[in-house]
């Protein structure tokens, strides 16, 4: 299982690749709901925490 010690500004890596062929995001809001945006093409979504959890593989750059 990924671990889950992700923060703000993370670059994390989810199970499925967005539609532009980019698996890489990052997160830009936390709280219930956690807010990923694709550094493919900049679009944004917004997903449940357990469902963040459940999909996310790992984490691939810590924020400074």
């Amino acid at each position: 299982m990924a671990d889950k010690n992700y923060d703000l500004n993370d670059i994390v890596e989810m199970k499925k690749a967005h539609p532009c062929g980019v698996n890489e995001w990052k997160i830009i809001r936390m709280g219930m709901d956690i807010r990923i945006k694709c550094q493919g093409c900049n679009h944004s979504v917004m997903i449940p925490r357990r469902e963040f959890d459940k999909k996310m593989k790992k984490i691939i750059k810590k924020s400074e």
